[in-house]
């Protein structure tokens, strides 16, 4: 299941619902349309470790996958290796449980996160990145000022122009796609990657599902009924949908992260 939605509380365990979930806010875009992508992504990595670790000794026996779990544990996260929450890696099941997670992080969810931050933090004074004044206390010689206007202090305290350009600059960095970016379902070979005609398949049912899922958001973007990403004054939302042109679209799910 989607973690960050359950995690909240704003999901509880439904089996008649689509997912297995039932939505505590029916039109919470972010989770509606994960949800369609994690499936797909869910369904597509089960395949794939089936094919391939059949069996818990399948998985326990494979010392480089062991070797680089432990390595993201107790290297990667020396300072929490001992924490009761880490999961196990000793059968199929939790492999690609596991595996969905890393999968679902490095792409929906950080495009969720990354490629919506120009048009909120490219304008500087709705974000800025620091101040070049404190916040006075009572008794500082500015206190009094402070409280007489606080929106003028606050203007006063804004970056510099320099300082204001280069961080736009970084932000419209960070939030824009390349001419040569790969999305979810998407590879420059998708015929000859593997040699192994079944997986081959297997992807192609994969790419086929984000596509849907893609239509499908679009479908909701455009019913009136919808009112957090539909009517008047209300932004679509298509930080979920898979695909994008280049630059700064806000939508576009890449691979992976790229930065």
């Amino acid at each position: 299941m989607n973690s960050d939605t359950w995690n909240r509380g704003m999901a509880v365990e439904d089996s008649t619902k689509p997912h297995g979930l039932r939505l505590v806010i029916e039109d919470y875009p972010y989770a509606s349309d994960g949800l369609l992508l994690w499936s797909a992504i869910e369904e597509w990595v089960k395949r794939y470790v089936a094919a391939y670790y059949p069996d818990a000794e399948s998985v326990l026996s494979d010392f480089e996958l062991q070797s680089w779990y432990a390595e993201a544990v107790n290297v990667g996260h020396a300072d929490v290796r001992y924490a009761p929450w880490w999961p196990r890696l000793s059968s199929p099941g939790e492999l690609s449980s596991f595996l969905t997670t890393v999968v679902w992080l490095c792409s929906a969810q950080h495009a969720a996160l990354n490629f919506g931050q120009y048009p909120l933090g490219g304008y500087i004074p709705n974000r800025p990145p620091l101040l070049r004044r404190l916040v006075p206390t009572e008794g500082d010689p500015e206190y009094e000022h402070f409280l007489s206007d606080p929106a003028k202090f606050f203007l006063a305290s804004l970056p510099s122009l320099t300082q204001t350009t280069t961080f736009m600059t970084v932000i419209d960095t960070l939030s824009t796609h390349s001419v040569d970016e790969e999305y979810l379902g998407e590879r420059p070979d998708p015929y000859t990657w593997t040699g192994d005609a079944e997986m081959v398949e297997a992807f192609h049912e994969f790419a086929a599902k984000v596509r849907r899922a893609e239509a499908e958001i679009g479908r909701r973007n455009a019913d009136p009924d919808r009112r957090n990403r539909c009517g008047a004054g209300v932004l679509p939302y298509e930080l979920m949908a898979p695909t994008s042109g280049p630059g700064i679209t806000c939508r576009g799910v890449p691979n992976s992260v790229t930065i």
